[in-house]
């Protein structure tokens, strides 16, 4: 049995990967390397450079390879930018997942897990949010993601494929033994961020918005550490592979830190100081998410290892310090 990761190069997929492999599994990853990075794959993956769209590479790699599952991150991920450009975002995340989806049902693909979003709620009314709130996402990036949950919805009803939908929360932190970790340039993540004043390039940490309904004006979000993600995809190959259901599941801790939380974390774990700009909200930001992750830990059995912020700061900070590194040397 092999798996296909799409987007196996990026940030959380070549986490996923690694994991992968780490437990035996045969890795084959494909990447149209826009945002991801050849050496962010395992050695001993398979990489094919492509786009998910290309359904006759799609259906060759999964013959070649004796595919028996699909785990899809593929697709674009920067809410502001969603934005600015949503038939951009409709394409990547939504029509390309379509003819993904079209060449796994031809062929037989019974076990697909997918990479969703928590924008998929928007500003819920009750945090932390369950996964029975309703679908209400304000930008293009969260309808996106919400549009391939319902084509995955229907397509599990109509054929023998199920899936699973994971909804990440705030994705952070880093490989914890250095072998991958968050390396977009541009990246809008806010402890990518903070790493990148601490290590260059950047000299300022930007705040969108200090009046908010929150314990100190600024978002609250609920931040977990990617190797913990990674291991929820694992749990979750396993569980479809057991003869499992169609499922939806947040991936969180249900435990929220604000901006500024996280901004007086990394200078401690750091020991560095650095100018914080509080400037206007930006558009799309609901106040606060926070994941309700029972029925993840209850139905899948998935335990987090690196359940603390400063933990995730810290590996983060290690990865960009390395990434450094590796930019000099290369």
């Amino acid at each position: 049995m092999a798996v296909l990761v799409t987007g196996g190069a990026g940030f959380i997929g070549s986490h996923t990967a690694w994991a992968l492999q780490d437990r035996g599994e045969t890795v084959v990853v494909l990447d149209n390397l826009t945002t991801g990075f050849e050496w962010a794959v395992p050695d001993g993956a398979t990489l094919v450079v492509g786009d998910i769209a290309d359904q006759k590479l799609v259906e060759t790699i999964i013959l070649k390879h004796g595919i028996t599952g699909i785990i899809h991150f593929a697709g674009s991920i920067v809410v502001p930018e969603s934005i600015q450009d949503p038939l951009g975002y409709y394409l990547n995340n939504t029509s390309k997942t379509r003819d993904l989806l079209a060449v796994a049902v031809a062929q037989n693909i019974k076990n697909f897990i997918f990479s969703s979003t928590a924008a998929v709620y928007g500003m819920p009314d009750i945090n932390p949010v369950t996964e029975e709130a309703p679908f209400a996402p304000i930008s293009p990036y969260g309808a996106s993601k919400m549009m391939t949950e319902m084509m995955l919805r229907d397509i599990a009803a109509a054929t023998d494929l199920n899936y699973v939908a994971l909804r990440y929360f705030n994705v952070a932190g880093a490989d914890p033994v250095g072998r991958t970790g968050q390396s977009t340039p541009k990246a809008t993540h806010l402890i990518k961020v903070a790493a990148e004043i601490i290590h260059g390039p950047r000299s300022q940490m930007n705040v969108f918005g200090q009046d908010y309904p929150t314990k100190d004006g600024s978002c609250v979000r609920d931040y977990i550490h990617v190797s913990d993600l990674a291991e929820a995809h694992c749990v979750a190959l396993d569980y479809l592979r057991d003869q499992g259901t169609s499922r939806v599941f947040n991936c969180g801790y249900g435990q929220g830190f604000s901006v500024l939380d996280v901004i007086e974390t990394v200078k401690k774990v750091s020991g560095v100081n650095f100018p914080v700009i509080i400037g206007d909200r930006r558009e799309g930001d609901p106040a606060e998410l926070i994941a309700a992750s029972d029925r993840i830990r209850a139905e899948l059995g998935w335990q987090p290892h690196y359940q603390d912020l400063e933990t995730i700061v810290t590996h983060a900070l290690a990865w960009e310090e390395k990434l450094n590194d590796l930019k000099k040397v290369s």
